[in-house]
């Protein structure tokens, strides 16, 4: 039998971040995950990327994660450049302009997931379970017991979900789910260009979606993410490399040259979920199981690692009762009023963004050149995009 104050189900980058800082402040935590755990990087680009958020980095560095990220492989971009395909409307802005080194870092979520693994394994505190499932969770008013499908047996204090959108404790404990189907599929790959990425974070707005090009280590090479309609996502998958190079370099109207796929492409459809609870008795749901967004602002691996960062910092102060109700609700009630806003916010976007409405031509055009135009309301929006 093994003990311990928390036990989070899901080894992705949330579910160890949590792990990793409640770890460091000598709070004991078993990680669940049926996956193996992860191999050491390639020097083939994973298609899954996040453009991590100055507030992430510094969470990372603080859990001493980020030297791991770095030595890896990571790519710091200085420039942001939005605009919409469809009408005039640009904005621009660079890290000179908000005095910061960067704006922020696009990264392979399997580096950031090899170096949080590699930091815990130095924690006596941490217990790693890799390819465990387990079979039943059952809760008492001070205890969550997870049986796993070996047949052994884990008590813990508190029982986190980590385990994605689909999350199938959310579904036991029949917490309740606000969902929309954005009606987009998102195709990610890739590139490499001809120009180099000069370390600008690019995305055009699309009558069918946004297309993001995100700057990797390489001076040619991108991560690309292009949201679009089931239909035409479809069509991209079917191309040939000639074909989908053309799509992708009209698409992005030629601002990085010629355009040539360096990868398998993959597709995944993007749902709205939003759970509605995310604290029943001891359990409690962190990262995409208990919320996803659209991608078009790069949001979702920052939204999770802020639910670690409040709920690491929660714990840690607790005082008297370990994991009390009111800490816990104290959680839910904060998180849930930040994702509700970065939700609302993401789908008035794709609303504005997304057809060839004129007068929502004129709108974007518009509104784009004064957000581009007027400093302290640029400067706002630029400190909302990289997390400050």
């Amino acid at each position: 039998m093994k003990q311990a104050q928390v036990c989070i189900v899901g080894g992705g980058c949330v579910g160890l971040t949590l792990a990793l800082g409640l770890a460091k402040a000598d709070i004991s935590v078993v990680v669940l995950d049926g996956a193996p755990t992860q191999a050491l990087p390639t020097d083939e680009y994973g298609l899954r990327v996040s453009a991590l958020s100055i507030a992430s980095q510094t969470l990372l560095e603080q859990l001493n994660v980020w030297p791991e990220i770095i030595a890896q492989r990571a790519c710091a971009y200085t420039h942001m450049d939005v605009r919409d395909a469809d009408s005039f409307g640009k904005i621009a802005f660079n890290n000179e302009q908000l005095e910061l080194e960067h704006l922020g870092h696009i990264v392979e979520n399997d580096i950031i997931r090899y170096a949080l693994i590699k930091e815990l394994e130095q924690q006596s505190s941490a217990t790693l379970m890799f390819d465990t499932q387990y079979q039943q969770i059952h809760q008492s008013e001070s205890d969550v017991f997870i049986t796993l499908k070996s047949g052994e047996p884990i008590i813990a204090k508190l029982l986190v979900a980590a385990d994605g959108a689909n999350s199938a404790i959310r579904k036991q404990f029949n917490m309740a789910l606000s969902f929309k189907d954005y009606d987009h599929h998102a195709l990610v790959a890739t590139v490499k260009t001809k120009e180099q990425h000069a370390n600008t974070a690019r995305q055009v707005f699309l009558p069918t979606g946004p297309l993001a090009f995100l700057p990797l280590s390489d001076e040619h090479t991108h991560s690309i993410v292009w949201s679009t309609s089931p239909n035409h996502c479809d069509e991209l998958l079917a191309m040939d490399d000639t074909a989908f190079n053309k799509a992708v370099m009209a698409a992005i109207d030629g601002q990085c040259g010629l355009c040539e796929v360096q990868s398998a492409r993959t597709a995944f459809p993007l749902k709205m979920r939003y759970a509605q609870q995310w604290v029943s008795g001891k359990v409690v749901l962190i990262g995409d199981a208990a919320h996803t967004i659209h991608p078009l602002a790069g949001l979702g691996m920052n939204l999770g690692l802020k639910d670690a960062a409040y709920l690491i910092e929660l714990l840690t102060s607790d005082s008297k009762e370990f994991a009390s109700t009111r800490t816990l609700r104290d959680y839910e009630r904060t998180r849930k009023l930040d994702a509700q806003k970065h939700i609302a916010m993401m789908q008035g976007l794709k609303e504005l963004f997304e057809g060839a409405n004129p007068v929502k031509k004129l709108i974007r055009g518009v509104g784009l050149s004064l957000v581009d135009n007027l400093g302290p309301i640029k400067h706002l929006f630029a400190k909302e995009a990289i997390g400050k």
